[in-house]
């Protein structure tokens, strides 16, 4: 069994509008997932450093970060990230560039986990629902053209308020994850972010991640899921 979780951390920018770095970390530590897709997970302005300081990820977390390498001080491309634990073998890793009117991205992580082949694309696409649409295409044209068909699951803030759009794209050839509302973290009413698996993957356990400590670490919970690879 694996545990993948992901997370909006908005930049580690808790409600009281301080960086708290430190309590997206206790809130990993609360998931204890063997891998995290996150958004938001750099600084937004400057040099646009990792919002969770490496030495702070180093020193308080066993997680480390897939590294991208696309910039200095980053853990990931455009804000998404791939964290996994020490068991976790990263094998190959990739950014993907989407068709865009703002900076985005996502990212693509080959792994070995628990003696199976894992590919991870994690995500956060447009607020408009056209450019979301030409962002999922491309997601899933990127898939097609891998030099080798894997596992696949794919994570993250879909930005999609409604069924469809982005979500039918995705859903044509992948299993939708049941997961509940994670927007806004006080008070949950939009399914903002999603899940999805290639046939294969089994789902054991699915759920948002709603204790106190996220409830005021970002306006994104935490979403999860327990999977069994083929």
């Amino acid at each position: 069994m694996v545990l993948v979780a992901s997370y909006n951390i908005r930049k580690a920018i808790a409600p009281d509008r301080r960086r708290r770095p430190e309590r997206i970390l206790e809130i990993l530590a609360e998931i204890g997932a063997d891998i995290v897709l996150l958004q938001e997970a750099d600084r937004r302005f400057g040099d646009r450093h990792s919002a969770i300081p490496l030495h702070m990820l180093a020193e308080h977390s066993h997680y480390r970060p897939v590294p991208y390498g696309m910039r200095p001080g980053s853990i990931g491309w455009h804000g998404n990230a791939v964290l996994v634990a020490p068991h976790v073998e990263i094998v190959r890793h990739m950014p993907l560039h989407l068709p865009t009117l703002e900076p985005r991205g996502a990212v693509l992580a080959d792994v070995r986990v628990k003696g199976g082949m894992l590919r991870l694309v994690g995500m956060h696409l447009d607020l408009s629902g056209l450019w979301r649409r030409k962002q999922a295409r491309m997601i899933l044209s990127e898939l097609d053209h891998q030099p080798e068909p894997l596992p696949t699951l794919l994570a993250g803030d879909l930005n999609e308020w409604r069924s469809g759009g982005c979500l039918r794209d995705f859903g044509q050839h992948h299993e939708s994850v049941a997961l509940g509302a994670s927007f806004p973290a006080r008070r949950t009413v939009g399914r903002l972010d999603r899940m999805f698996v290639s046939p294969g993957i089994e789902i054991l356990e699915s759920g948002v991640h709603g204790s106190p400590l996220a409830r005021n670490a970002s306006d994104h919970l935490p979403i999860w899921a327990r999977i069994r690879l083929p």
